[in-house]
């Protein structure tokens, strides 16, 4: 069993399970990489790719410590393929927003599509979200904003609307 099968198995469970998956599933492993590490470096040429990945993974400015936080931390993610994701309609719409008017429009549409990639990355409609979020923020306390932020909201009931 691999580390990415072992993240593949225990996705969508809670904190606490996963962390626990991770002590006493992934942590055996990813100890004894360095030594299958190093032992696969003895074999390369200097010069070669991997050889220079692996030097690279152990020199001194911590690589291999922030590689393995994910273990100490369950809401860290292996990969950053999330962000990778979140990030592809920006690169896909790079040209367009070229034209957005002015450097001011430029931010305020960054503003609103970071709102939106928020929402989806939170399992929200973005539009639902937005609606709702648009109707309640003229009667709302600032103190109160962190209630309609994606990863708090709870979209109001017909009966709590009225």
């Amino acid at each position: 069993m691999t580390i990415f099968d072992i993240e593949r198995d225990i996705n969508g469970l809670d904190i606490d399970a996963r962390l626990a998956a991770r002590q006493n599933l992934s942590r055996p492993l990813v100890n004894s990489l360095p030594d299958w590490l190093k032992e696969e470096r003895a074999k390369l040429s200097r010069h070669n790719k991997v050889a220079k990945a692996i030097n690279y993974m152990f020199e001194e400015d911590g690589r291999w410590q922030a590689f393995t936080t994910f273990l100490n931390d369950a809401r860290i993610c292996l990969t950053n393929n999330g962000a990778e994701r979140a990030l592809r309609g920006v690169a896909l719409g790079r040209k367009s927003w070229l034209f957005a008017g002015s450097e001011r429009r430029g931010e305020r549409a960054a503003a609103v599509y970071t709102l939106i990639v928020t929402a989806k990355m939170n399992d929200i409609d973005p539009q639902a979200w937005l609606a709702d979020v648009l109707a309640r923020l003229p009667d709302m306390s600032v103190s109160r904003i962190h209630e309609i932020l994606p990863w708090n909201w709870k979209a109001l009931s017909l009966a709590e609307a009225a």
